[in-house]
């Protein structure tokens, strides 16, 4: 079971590295790398846990659930972080005037500038 958790924390990985080679923005870039690597890293996390709650039942260590439960919370923060990093990031890049390469429509700037549009009046 660790080794499948492992693969599948290979793959994803791989998938978001891919993902900033191939992709043609920034924002699909970071989509795709935020994505994949934070579904590959859960497995990771998983396999952690599965192997140290296995090694506190075999050799009965509290040190394998400190390491499960340190696994679980860096897990956590890896959740908050990503996405809200991706988010600044993507903003941050519309602000300073990278525009998507193959948006239809940009919702962003409809509203930047019915933002602008009413400070104006």
């Amino acid at each position: 079971m660790i080794y499948a958790f492992l693969t599948i924390n290979i793959i994803f990985n791989l998938l978001g590295s891919f993902s900033l080679h191939r992709f043609p923005d920034v924002y699909t870039r970071l989509h795709g790398a935020t994505k994949c690597t934070t579904f590959g890293t859960i497995f990771a996390v998983l396999a952690v846990v599965v192997h140290a709650l296995y090694q506190l039942k075999v050799t009965n260590d509290p040190k394998y659930l400190q390491m499960a439960l340190h696994s679980i919370v860096a897990l956590v923060a890896l959740l908050l972080t990503n996405p809200t990093g991706a988010h600044a990031i993507a903003k941050a890049a519309h602000l300073s005037g990278v525009k998507p390469a193959k948006a239809v429509i940009d919702a962003y700037e409809e509203k930047l500038r019915n933002r602008n549009r009413g400070e104006a009046q």
